[in-house]
């Protein structure tokens, strides 16, 4: 699983071993994955322990032990070991950086450390033969048949996969499905006993505070289990559209990537998946996925091996105070639509930019939460948005489409306009940027599209207020105030227009290489 948008100064891991980027960011299972060319071990006869598939223990106030709770749980947790086969230029089919043992952390300009450099470079050697790597993670047995969740990263490219009962029972493994967004996947195995398993529980009544436990691989250590109690709910650690992460202080480290995370019942309510550590090890802030987001995509990965995601083709962003007093919004709350797909489901109801989407069905929304609660719906049905235009409230019905596996074809491109005379070009000085009007002189220097329409930044000051909203020369200005905008006079009437009307922002629509976002600058004498 590949994490993104942590400074440079944090580590997030994967619960495994390589390191890609600054991010610290890893993917491998185990501390000792290493190049290998030994055959697995034999498959043992299965010998399903004796357990009852769903646990009911409960556990009140302070326990005075956990000791009944894992021997019911345990068995149903295995171990997982993979084996990918790594190119000579240990790059990958998707043309990434291989995954290769990890360098430790050794004192700079050190003999240990020039050491395992030249030994990695020996290894990574371009045309050299292609090599073995085995990794471990964590799974748990979720039906008595064999069905088996975990982490799409611990069994990414894998070209096998073997399983290991509590019992030491080895079997080999088929992979069902898995799914990137959300960084699940199913595997199947096969018994010729009913296999222990454990089922998901509601993971919405996890209350912060409650006692929990964690059961997995870590270092490759079986059956390790450890208590903790749930530290915060709803994380969004900018893994992906998706993130609404329970925070746990349950020990988690490299290898108990999949693996489950109970409450006192015996029911998962999360999948762990990642930790926050500046080195490496368990620090107390691990990160699950929770069961009421995991068992929808489990129950489709092993059904149908892919999953279905409900869509309606909008860019969203979350509504600040700062965007909200631009708006002349109250409360700041909802979901402010910043883009809207050409013939998506929002296209056809009708959405437009600038619109603020309320209400979901009936329930208060924040900007965030927009696209995991969307994915939700079924392809196909009908949600009503209640929406926020201009001083009007409405309810708009969408007809629920589905999450295209890829970006949609483009439109067809109009026919190419003739570039605007030249427009007197504006220095915002209180705002921190220069614009000018879009000629193909500044199209072909700023590689924008012949289509382009708005007013182009072309020049920013450092420290100043769109600097610090990340603005660049080439961003291009569309709106101001949700009126569009084609040259530099109507650019400076707009934002002179919100400064008459009293307003403590003014709204920008900036179209930069991300895409469109709205872009706040205060208006009240606070320029940053």
């Amino acid at each position: 699983m590949r994490l993104s948008g942590f400074p440079a100064t944090r580590r997030v891991l994967a619960l495994s071993l390589s390191v890609t980027s600054a991010l610290w960011v890893t993917t491998a299972l185990a501390p000792h994955a290493r190049a290998a060319q030994d055959a697995p071990p034999a498959v043992a006869p299965v010998v399903a322990p004796a357990v009852t598939p769903a646990v009911t223990v409960d556990a009140r106030g302070v326990p005075d032990s956990f000791a009944d709770l894992a021997d019911r749980l345990l068995p149903a947790v295995v171990n997982i070991s993979t084996t990918q086969t790594l190119k000579g230029d240990s790059e990958d089919e998707e043309g990434e950086e291989g995954q290769g043992p990890q360098i430790p952390d050794f004192p700079r300009g050190s003999p240990f450390e020039k050491f395992f450099h030249d030994f990695m470079n020996r290894q990574n050697t371009p045309n050299s033969p292609p090599r073995k790597m085995q990794a471990l993670g964590s799974g748990f047995i979720i039906s008595a048949d064999g069905y088996i969740a975990t982490n799409n990263h611990v069994i990414r490219h894998a070209d096998k996969i073997t399983v290991t009962l509590q019992d030491n029972t080895v079997l080999p493994a088929k992979l069902i499905g898995h799914d990137e967004r959300t960084d699940l996947a199913v595997l199947k195995i096969s018994s010729p006993r009913p296999l222990p398993f454990v089922s998901f529980g509601d993971s919405d009544t996890a209350r912060v505070g409650n006692w929990v436990l964690a059961i997995g691989n870590p270092f490759g250590l079986s059956g390790t289990v450890t208590a903790g109690i749930v530290s915060s709910r709803s994380r969004n650690i900018d893994q992906g559209p998706y993130d609404d992460f329970i925070q746990t202080d349950a020990s988690i480290n490299k290898g108990n990537s999949g693996g489950p995370l109970f409450d006192m019942h015996g029911a998962v309510i999360g999948v762990n998946t990642a930790i926050y550590s500046p080195s490496g090890g368990s620090v107390g802030i691990g990160f699950s996925i929770p069961a009421n987001e995991a068992k929808g995509i489990i129950e489709q990965l092993r059904k149908t091996g892919k999953v279905s995601r409900g869509w309606i083709g909008v860019r969203i962003q979350d509504v600040t105070q700062d965007i909200a007093d631009g708006l002349g919004l109250k409360p700041a709350k909802g979901a402010l639509v910043a883009g809207v797909e050409p013939k998506g489901p929002a296209a056809k109801a009708l959405l437009t930019t600038g619109d603020v989407i309320r209400q979901l069905n009936g329930k208060d929304i924040e900007g965030r939460a927009l696209p995991r609660l969307i994915a939700d719906l079924p392809v196909g049905s009908q949600a009503h948005l209640t929406v926020w235009r201009k001083g009007k409230i409405t309810d708009i019905p969408v007809t629920i489409g589905a999450l295209p596996e890829s970006k949609t074809d483009p439109e067809e491109k109009p026919a190419k306009s003739s570039a605007p005379k030249s427009d007197k070009a504006v220095d915002l000085g209180a705002l921190g940027f220069s614009a000018a009007s879009i000629t193909d002189e500044s199209r072909k220097k700023y590689r924008l599209s012949d289509d382009q329409k708005g007013v182009v930044v072309t020049g920013v000051v450092d420290g100043g207020p769109a600097a610090d909203r990340g603005m660049k020369p080439g961003d291009v200005v569309t709106e101001v105030q949700q009126t569009a905008v084609n040259s530099p006079a109507e650019l400076r009437k707009g934002i002179e227009t919100a400064q008459k009307e009293k307003r403590h922002s003014v709204l920008l629509l900036v179209h930069d290489m991300d895409g469109l976002r709205w872009v706040p600058f205060p208006l009240d004498g606070s320029a940053h």
